[in-house]
């Protein structure tokens, strides 16, 4: 029963099977706000003189009043000394010298298509040294399509059979790959069934009643969850090979598994978007350092991906808890990571990260909620551009304090 949902006529009668903070949002949800909670807390470049110079203002502003009175100066000398003092030291010339820069920056970044949340932000978004990007729906177009449809030899399945069984199944999911199985049935023309029992399980994939047959759809580690009645060693060793076939093919394989049983697996391929090479050449230009790779995707097809793109460090088959574990390793090793993301199992890395920013277009609610920032049109091209900006905005920041203080 999803939030919101209104009951028309009749009864409608519900079962809670387990507490609200066992489920997996709030199991993601909990990631989110331990990975928010950890992230040092961090001030415009301003805020951290502020309080400083201020101090330092009052202090000199009485000694240049007490001092000269008590070496015999008149009070009125003294006072005027001291007022003038403090109006030519105000720091609100500060203030004025910081904040229209980095506004500024912030509305040009909009311009570009790039939404930047806050002048704390777009002062830190120049200091990123290292970026890490997830695969689907952030370097690729998300948009995966099913190329293959590979049935195992005891699945009693005919093509458009195991594709209508995992269309049904995942037709409630909003990953990019359960919508590519969906619009796949549907270019087929084939009937889906009514779904009971609907549950999704980030990073592994979705679980479905369909009449009378339990179905699972997602990634090959739901092999391991296969029927205690199964043949594992036969059976399981022929899904492997066909898994194994798949990802040296460079593609994603989707398992289905009818009652415990493996049925078939379903490869999908996804477009890398246009500009994520020319992107990825011009972040390792300005950070110095390559972009990161961070997918819950297979090996094979990951370093396939990041061939493509021109990224070296691949970091695949990740859970959610697993890219916050990752990021948490750039970050001790001294890096500042931006995180470039755009799905529900990004969001808790997107929290963790010092900065996190989110596909406009395709990411989920939950991601573009916890970003910092967000890629409206989905160009991966303005990445670059807004973090040259902020660094030139920074610039700016400083010479107008230079120039203030003289």
């Amino acid at each position: 029963v999803f939030a919101g949902t209104l009951n028309g006529t009749g009864a409608l009668r519900a079962r809670v099977n387990r507490p609200a903070s066992e489920s997996v949002v709030a199991r993601i949800v909990a990631l989110v706000e331990e990975a928010s909670a950890t992230k040092a807390k961090t001030q415009l470049f301003i805020e951290k003189i502020e309080q400083r110079y201020s101090v330092g203002m009052v202090v000199a502003t009485l000694g240049l009043f007490f001092i000269p009175l008590a070496l015999g100066t008149t009070l009125q000398a003294a006072l005027l000394r001291a007022i003038t003092f403090m109006i030519v030291a105000s720091p609100c010339a500060v203030v004025l010298a910081t904040m229209p820069p980095l506004l500024s920056a912030i509305a040009n970044a909009g311009r570009h298509g790039v939404l930047v949340k806050s002048a704390v932000v777009m002062e830190q978004l120049g200091q990123s040294d290292i970026v890490a990007f997830d695969k689907t729906g952030t370097l690729t177009e998300g948009t995966p399509r099913v190329a293959e449809i590979r049935l195992l030899p005891e699945s009693g399945l005919d093509e458009d059979g195991l594709l209508a069984l995992a269309a049904a199944a995942e037709r409630r999911s909003e990953h990019p790959l359960a919508a590519a199985i969906v619009r796949a049935a549907h270019e087929r023309s084939l009937n889906l069934a009514h779904v009971q029992d609907f549950d999704s399980t980030p990073g592994r994939g979705v679980i479905a009643r369909i009449g009378a047959v339990i179905v699972r759809v997602g990634s090959p580690a739901l092999l391991d969850d296969m029927s205690p009645a199964v043949d594992g060693s036969r059976l399981h060793a022929q899904a492997s090979a066909v898994v194994a076939a798949t990802e040296a093919a460079g593609r994603t394989a989707t398992v289905v598994l009818v009652d415990g049983y493996p049925a078939g697996v379903l490869a999908l391929a996804d477009q890398v978007r246009a500009e994520a090479r020319d992107a990825t050449a011009d972040l390792t230009r300005l950070t110095g350092h390559t972009p990161v790779l961070l997918t819950g995707d297979n090996a094979g097809a990951a370093a396939r991906l990041a061939e493509e793109v021109g990224i070296s460090d691949v970091r695949a088959g990740l859970l959610p808890a697993d890219k916050v574990a990752e990021v948490h390793a750039l970050q001790e090793a001294g890096r500042k990571v931006l995180l470039v993301g755009d799905g529900v199992n990004d969001a808790p890395a997107l929290a963790a990260a010092d900065l996190g920013m989110a596909m406009g277009r395709h990411g989920s609610d939950l991601a573009l909620e916890t970003s910092d920032a967000v890629i409206v049109r989905d160009e991966l091209s303005t990445l670059p551009k807004v973090i040259d900006l902020s660094r030139r905005a920074r610039g700016g920041v400083v010479a107008n304090l230079i120039i203030d203080r003289k």
